[in-house]
């Protein structure tokens, strides 16, 4: 699997981290899902990054990240509530529908469970939902600081400790789940729902999967974890958790068996110094193949992509880069120069020849690639302005230049 940092802001403003786990280079993503972890968790917690394989093994891409004030997001969790945690599930669905692909499933584990709840009937493209050790309503997580309400009540703030940490609470938590009590949003999710519970959960009961399930219409389904414990800590209820989940949701996100093997990519058989480009998708994802690695080439979602690889003329600008810095450390080595790192950067843009001053003789729309190298190291200048000539001996530069002749021809597959 594929793990990608992604990061985007809350309602607030405050930057929030995620990860995004996708199915291996050569596998499409079929669908998009988040995964809101328990109360006071992070994203890293072991069962969400467990189920998130298993998802992500069977074409499911998971997005997960850490609310407002913990793991890595920013913001005080002091200022946090319930609300707050639906309004960033919703942030997180828009920067998935913005640069890969509108969630259609939503997992919830806990309190994450009863987010996704709520936050669903703000989704319309949300095909499926499942919850996790989930209690019905949000106020069922009082108990976990009930000792605290006498002095959130008179100060209105509180140090309470939660499983093995101490946070900081307001009182406005505790008005903000009192009015989030009512699960009368579940009958109207219209929406296929899977719930998961323990019977042996210690944190939250299952009788609040008994809440879920009565409150919710069909499509609805209950799954028992036995043994489990809350936090499902043992590695086979997490991947069973997820495995099933699968199963369940290839259903309902109308993912088939042809459509799965089609986005396995088996790899066409590549001889040496050849490139071979398959189609993945009706759209722009393309399988990109060589006689040793493969990967994924798109657009971005503004042109009508899914985002999951470098665009073409991104891929132009990596191999002129990459020849470029190769080249320059082969001559660095050579010469045993104290170059310590080298780092290029380049850009595409289509210009006016008119307002281009290396353009004369040339009319209308050019091609002009800029590329900008710095050196790290105790070099001289004469020798920093030796490897910039250097570079434009790489012989990617000079494809680029000789103006190649680009032969096509048709043939029977």
């Amino acid at each position: 699997m594929a793990r990608t940092k992604v990061e985007f802001k809350n309602k607030q403003g405050e930057t929030l981290a995620g990860l995004l786990e996708t199915p291996d280079s050569n596998q499409q993503a079929l669908r998009y899902a988040i995964f809101a972890h328990c109360f006071t968790c992070s994203k890293d917690v072991a069962a969400a990054s467990r189920i998130s394989r298993s998802l992500a093994a069977k074409g499911i891409a998971v997005f997960r990240f850490d609310f407002t004030g913990l793991g890595n997001s920013d913001g005080d969790f002091a200022n946090t509530n319930f609300s707050s945690n639906v309004d960033d599930l919703l942030a997180a669905a828009k920067m998935l529908e913005d640069e890969y692909q509108a969630p259609s499933l939503l997992i919830g584990h806990s309190l994450g469970g009863a987010a996704v709840l709520s936050a669903a009937h703000q989704l319309p493209l949300v095909k499926a939902i499942a919850t996790i050790g989930s209690p019905a309503t949000a106020d069922h997580v009082q108990h976990l600081f009930l000792n605290a309400v006498p002095e959130l009540e008179a100060k209105g703030e509180a140090r309470v400790k939660i499983g093995v940490q101490e946070f900081n609470i307001k009182k406005q938590l505790l008005d903000d789940l009192n009015e989030n009590a009512s699960s009368d949003h579940i009958a109207n999710l219209k929406r296929p729902l899977l719930i998961f519970h323990s019977p042996v959960d210690t944190i939250v009961s299952i009788d609040e999967a008994a809440k879920i399930y009565r409150a919710a219409k069909h499509p609805k389904s209950f799954i028992s974890l036995d043994n489990a414990d809350h936090l499902l800590s043992n590695r086979h209820d997490s991947e069973y958790v997820g495995l099933t989940l699968a199963a369940w949701a290839s259903r309902y996100l109308e993912i088939d068996s042809a459509e799965f093997e089609a986005s396995q990519g088996t790899a066409p058989k590549v001889e040496h110094g050849e490139v071979v480009v398959t189609e993945k998708n009706k759209k722009f994802l393309r399988g990109l193949y060589s006689d040793s690695h493969q990967f994924l080439s798109d657009e971005p979602i503004s042109v009508g992509g899914t985002n999951q690889g470098p665009a073409p003329y991104d891929l132009l600008l990596m191999s002129l880069g990459s020849c470029t810095s190769m080249t320059i450390r082969m001559y660095a080595n050579f010469k045993k120069l104290p170059l310590d790192d080298i780092t290029v950067r380049l850009k595409h843009e289509k210009i006016n020849a008119e307002e281009c001053e290396e353009c004369e003789g040339r009319k209308g729309k050019v091609d002009r690639i800029t590329r900008f190298i710095s050196f790290k190291g105790d070099l001289t200048d004469e020798q920093k302005q030796k490897m910039i000539e250097i570079a434009d001996k790489c012989p990617v530069h000079r494809t680029l230049e000789n103006d190649p002749i680009v032969l096509t021809q048709m043939v029977e597959d």
